[in-house]
């Protein structure tokens, strides 16, 4: 099923948590970046447009100012992201600018998508960004999100983006191979689950576990974007992002995920 959708689609929106952009140290993996870049590249040649969500802020941060790893104070935290977020945004403009494309940033909050004026607003420079041939990249604003106004997590923001945009598809890049029963980093006889068509009785079968220190969602608020973007005709995917060519083996079937589509399998 991953192969046609991809084929299908037109608007895909490819979102990138920490796990997948920050490596084993902790700091910001730019191989993968450019990896992503070189594909992204090759889809848009067949007509594909693209928007990036994008997390790895701190990651990058951490990259610049290891001094500040540990430091569990809001404000130095924010201020890492604030570091973080022109090292992420220089490191994905080095990636795509090797194949003749540039990038736009777009940092967002919850209040931006309850406030009718602003999402309009969102919706128009989406729209122009990606007409005129650009990749908008878009994260939480980490530096000035607190409680009452963060979105909290890129699962649902990717989301909210997808449905801002009306796109096709939306592929959630994680380090895990799609859904499971249980973690599979913990339980080896954890099963996969491939496809969802009902994802309230899908959340009764599987047990959601944590994330780690560096990322802000899991496998349970990838289901949470899911829940969202479905509803809008928007199949989504989770799949794994730490392999090779990830995008371009979903599209010839070499590589699993898990498919959240709508309706009853025909």
């Amino acid at each position: 099923m991953i192969p046609q959708l991809l084929s299908s689609a037109r608007k895909i929106v490819l979102k990138f948590g920490s796990n997948t952009l920050a490596g084993a140290d902790g700091t910001i993996s730019t191989h993968i970046m450019d990896d992503f870049a070189k594909q992204v590249s090759v889809f848009s040649k067949q007509g594909k447009q693209f928007i990036i969500v994008s997390s790895g802020a701190r990651a990058a941060g951490i990259s610049t100012m290891s001094k500040w790893a540990r430091k569990q104070d809001i404000h130095y935290k924010q201020a890492l992201c604030a570091v973080g977020q022109v090292e992420l945004m220089g490191a994905w403009k080095r990636a795509f600018e090797a194949y003749g494309l540039h990038v736009a940033q777009i940092l967002l909050t919850r209040d931006d998508f309850n406030d009718p004026i602003r999402t309009l607003n969102m919706r128009n420079t989406l729209f122009t960004l990606i007409d005129e041939g650009i990749i908008p990249i878009i994260n939480e604003n980490d530096t000035v999100s607190v409680e009452e106004i963060k979105i909290g997590d890129n699962d649902t923001l990717a989301a909210h983006s997808a449905i801002l945009w009306s796109a096709d598809l939306l592929i959630l890049f994680s380090d895990v191979d799609g859904l499971y029963t249980r973690n599979p980093k913990e339980h080896p006889d954890a099963e996969p689950v491939r496809e969802i068509r009902n994802i309230e009785e899908t959340k009764k079968k599987v047990s959601i576990g944590s994330t780690n220190d560096l990322g802000t969602g899991g496998i349970g608020t990838k289901i949470s974007a899911a829940e969202k973007a479905v509803p809008y005709g928007i199949p989504t995917i989770i799949a794994n992002g730490l392999k090779g060519q990830a995008l371009e083996a979903l599209a010839r079937g070499d590589q699993e995920g898990t498919v959240f589509a709508a309706g009853e399998r025909p």
